[in-house]
């Protein structure tokens, strides 16, 4: 599974970013889709997950914040990230099949 992520960049505290997540690769049905983040001196950790049948999964520090969704047809996965804030700043990463992308980087700073 070859994952590539796109959308991350610099952003004011307050502000959104739109994160994609193309895969390819798959042999089987759908996988489970995560994004992890980690930032500077600290452990990688999950932020969001969708299963196959669309359900997700989110870390409690984006509840409310944070949407992912999927497209199985394209085997895409996106997270949209509303009212940043600066303790979102992180090399955000897809994963799925046990496979991770390169990561894109997010800064929320003003």
């Amino acid at each position: 599974v070859r994952l590539e992520e796109s959308g991350g960049g610099l952003v004011q505290p307050g502000g959104s970013l739109r994160l994609s997540c193309a895969a390819s690769g798959f042999t089987s049905s759908p996988y489970a889709m995560h994004w992890y983040r980690q930032a500077p001196g600290k452990e990688r950790a999950l932020v969001a997950s969708i299963s196959s049948d669309y359900r997700p999964y989110y870390a409690n520090s984006v509840k409310g914040r944070f949407t992912i969704s999927r497209d199985n047809a394209k085997n895409t996965v996106t997270l949209q990230m509303n009212s940043l804030k600066p303790e979102d700043t992180a090399v955000y990463y897809c994963s799925a099949a046990d496979s991770w992308g390169q990561g894109t980087q997010v800064t929320v700073s003003s």
